[in-house]
């Protein structure tokens, strides 16, 4: 004798439910191959001759005062670097409050650190922008933008991804951008980076060992 079905639930058949576990598993398969691809992405970058990746190098930017500055203005303290923008939704707050919970976890040694913020979205993000952004974030804070050129540039010199996505006409727009903060030396070179979601008590430790 057959059983009803229970009201309410939809039994798949043998292909459908095939073709679903397809589904699953490439969509599982496309996730690692980003994942994994995210997580070796800075291995294959080219090194000097002392075997340290070539990220980072000489930037001119304006900060969150109006004030032109280059990376040789940060020597002499590390620089910890991230890329995104104010009106990113989750991501780029969430990094950055990692950053100031992090530099807070140092205690004194963070004075050795200064945490930068380069803008990725230029037309947004002007001079005053920023600086009413930074306050909701470590003190220290430094928020820096420019021309589209300049933007370009810095982000190519420290490999970082990023595109405006589609405007729905109304000026919104978000930008697809690569979530990782970049530690730099006091001599303005690459020491390390911490992916995103990395927690802030394991960044402060990762400084910490450099310090």
């Amino acid at each position: 004798m057959a059983l009803a079905k229970p009201a309410g639930l939809h039994y798949k058949g043998d292909q459908e439910a095939t073709m679903d576990a397809r589904r699953i598993s490439l969509a599982i398969a496309l996730l690692a191959v980003v994942v994994a691809t995210t997580i070796s992405a800075y291995s294959f970058i080219a090194r000097d001759e002392n075997g340290v990746a070539a990220i980072g190098g000489d930037f001119l930017l304006t900060d969150h005062t109006g004030r032109e500055v280059r990376t040789r203005d940060f020597a002499g303290r590390h620089m910890l670097v991230y890329f995104g923008y104010t009106f990113c939704p989750d991501i780029c707050p969430t990094e950055l409050q990692s950053m100031s919970l992090a530099l807070d976890a140092l205690g004194d040694e963070a004075r050795a650190v200064r945490p930068v913020f380069i803008t990725i979205d230029p037309k947004r993000d002007t001079v005053p922008v920023l600086d009413t952004y930074r306050r909701h974030f470590h003190p220290d804070l430094v928020a820096l933008t420019g021309s589209g050129e300049r933007i370009n540039a810095a982000a190519k010199a420290y490999r970082v991804y990023f595109a405006k996505g589609v405007d729905d006409g109304s000026g919104d727009y978000l930008m697809e951008h690569s979530s990782i903060v970049f530690l730099m030396g006091p001599d303005g070179r690459y020491i390390r980076h911490f992916g995103a979601n990395t927690p802030p008590e394991v960044m402060a430790a990762g400084i910490r060992d450099v310090l």
